[in-house]
């Protein structure tokens, strides 16, 4: 799942974008309001963080404006205003949640999952499955044939991936600025050795194989019976 934080204050921005990097979200961060506004209009974000007081374009007007423009993803402002007024007021103008400087990362993570579980429009699903594998997007913890398999954060977000796009075959490019948020190097062997070791977890030591290597294109995720 991708985010876009918009925050101005380097340290708060940077330890926002590590943070729920780790937690296994594909993060983007914009310095400012116009840039801010560029790529939630432009990008395919499923959640935007957003500061108030920002340069350019203050998070007021960057919400009114994504709404003007008829995007309905979810908005979290987490600022250091705290009056009455101003939750009410970004609650009105269409953000779905309002947290307040200083905050606990622990909190903000809860409250990035609660909006993810309402999902956009009440529709986005919680779990994602294939045969007997199972991935829950709420606890981060994925399963097969009812066995814990405990994977990293890149894994994690590999695999949802894989599950979300189940019978496609991704191309390493797409894998790598979806998973990585980099472009492809053809030098690099980054992708393959990551595949390598999801597969030594989720299909090694099971049966049926779910994850096939296509020759000059990619890989795909898929149960046998929709080969």
């Amino acid at each position: 799942m991708r985010i876009l934080i918009v925050e101005d204050e380097a340290k708060t921005g940077d330890y926002l974008k590590q943070g729920l990097t780790e937690a296994g979200y594909v993060v983007d961060l914009a310095r400012d309001g116009m840039d801010g506004l560029h790529l939630a209009l432009t990008g395919d974000y499923d959640l935007v963080i957003l500061d108030v007081m920002l340069p350019g374009l203050n998070g007021w007007q960057l919400l009114e404006a994504v709404r003007r423009n008829g995007r309905e993803l979810p908005v979290l402002f987490l600022t250091a205003r705290d009056q009455v007024e101003d939750r009410v007021k970004g609650l009105e103008l269409g953000a779905d949640d309002y947290l307040v400087k200083p905050f606990a990362f622990a909190e903000l993570l809860a409250r990035v999952r609660t909006l993810f579980r309402r999902g956009r429009n009440g529709t986005e699903p919680t779990t994602l499955t294939v045969a007997d594998l199972e991935l829950d997007l709420l606890r981060r913890r994925v399963t097969r044939s009812s066995r814990r398999i405990d994977l990293t954060a890149k894994e994690f977000s590999l695999l949802e991936l894989l599950l979300r796009r189940q019978g496609e075959v991704l191309p390493r490019s797409l894998i790598a600025s979806q998973v990585w948020d980099m472009n492809f190097d053809s030098d690099t062997n980054v992708i393959e050795v990551a595949v390598r070791r999801l597969r030594a977890k989720v299909d090694d030591p099971f049966e049926p194989k779910l994850i096939r290597t296509v020759r000059g294109m990619g890989y795909v995720l898929e149960a046998p019976d929709a080969a």
